[in-house]
């Protein structure tokens, strides 16, 4: 089977608040490494600024998108959860880390190099990339 799925997505905190450090960063990305093999999905590219997050995601057909973010949500807030890391205790509260809201751009037309360097340029040295 051929396919090419690609999927900018951006994700913010509750709030838009500015909690994105780099260990917060780093914690984010074990999580979002975990969900995309489980799921058999490469994430390309991510970055991040204090109030929001970009990955750039390649993912197979049988995969539905809502439910890869769901689950690139929710595993990578439990995992901030757990960390108890000071500069998201101090900031938010409840169980909930990202806003129930997201952003999802499809990525077919243009190459996959041109929009990596978009997911860069929107956050300016913050950027990662996973493999």
């Amino acid at each position: 089977m051929v396919f090419s799925l690609n999927a900018h997505l951006v994700f913010v905190p509750k709030y838009r608040r500015k909690v994105i450090t780099r260990r917060v960063f780093a914690v984010l990305m074990g999580a979002w490494g975990k969900v995309c093999s489980d799921f058999e999905c490469n994430l390309k590219e991510a970055g991040y600024e204090a109030d929001h997050v970009h990955l750039l995601v390649t993912y197979p057909p049988k995969v539905s998108l809502s439910v890869l973010v769901n689950s690139l949500k929710g595993v990578s807030a439990r995992r901030l959860r757990a960390a108890k890391l000071p500069e998201v205790v101090g900031k938010l509260w409840g169980k909930h880390f990202w806003s129930p809201s997201y952003c999802a751009v499809s990525c077919g037309g243009a190459p996959l190099e041109v929009i990596k360097r978009y997911v860069e340029a929107q956050c300016g040295g913050g950027a990662s990339s996973p493999a």
